[in-house]
């Protein structure tokens, strides 16, 4: 039997489940990122990695022109010596060139497993505004030593919008359109795939 007590000051789990039952949507992919980072801190010898997945994501958000409750988002970390903001944002500034978004703007953020950290936004002509398409940092020392990561290695991640994006470089003004049961069909064949090239 499982039990729970709720008192204030502790959460006193006994029984012979200590697992939750109840499941949770992802509302980002970090978890896939610090997982990635400490299989690596495993092997015997560092070398140099780059990781990237697309997942869903879920949220519980207020439908708007510009949020979804549900959409994909683009992980990447990548940790070798020696880099900094820099390699970050030219990472991030080459991914959006090759969707054909080059006005971007970084704006100083907070997350908890990277110093610093930066929200990125693309400016969107037809809304006049920018809108965010993702959110980047470095991940903290403190995140990375207890992993068992060599000192001076330094893991550069990102998490990007792919709905968003895809909103700016075609145009639309409405993210909703996008996605779901009213979508327009002819959108998908008239609109050409974005390429990306080896960057």
């Amino acid at each position: 039997m499982r039990q729970v007590d709720s008192a204030p000051q502790a959460t006193v789990i006994t029984g012979s489940s200590p697992r939750p039952k109840k499941n949770i949507l992802r509302t980002h992919t970090t978890a896939v990122t610090s997982r990635m980072l400490y299989l690596l801190a495993q092997q015997k010898q560092f070398t140099p990695v780059r990781y990237f997945s697309i997942d869903r994501v879920f949220r519980n958000e207020t439908l708007d022109a510009t949020h979804l409750a549900e959409f994909h988002q683009v992980e990447g970390v990548v940790a070798d010596y020696g880099l900094c903001l820099g390699h970050l944002k030219a990472v991030i500034r080459a991914f959006f060139n090759q969707l054909g978004l080059s006005k971007l703007r970084f704006k100083p953020a907070y997350n908890p497993y990277t110093e610093p950290s930066m929200e990125i936004f693309s400016y969107h002509p037809g809304l006049g505004k920018w809108v965010e398409v993702g959110n980047s940092g470095i991940f903290r020392p403190e995140m990375l030593r207890p992993m068992g990561l060599p000192e001076g290695v330094t893991a550069i991640a990102w998490g990007l919008s792919l709905e968003r994006p895809t909103m700016i470089r075609y145009g639309y003004k409405n993210i909703r359109d996008l996605m779901g049961p009213k979508i327009d069909l002819r959108m998908v064949y008239d609109s050409p795939l974005c390429r990306l090239e080896k960057f």
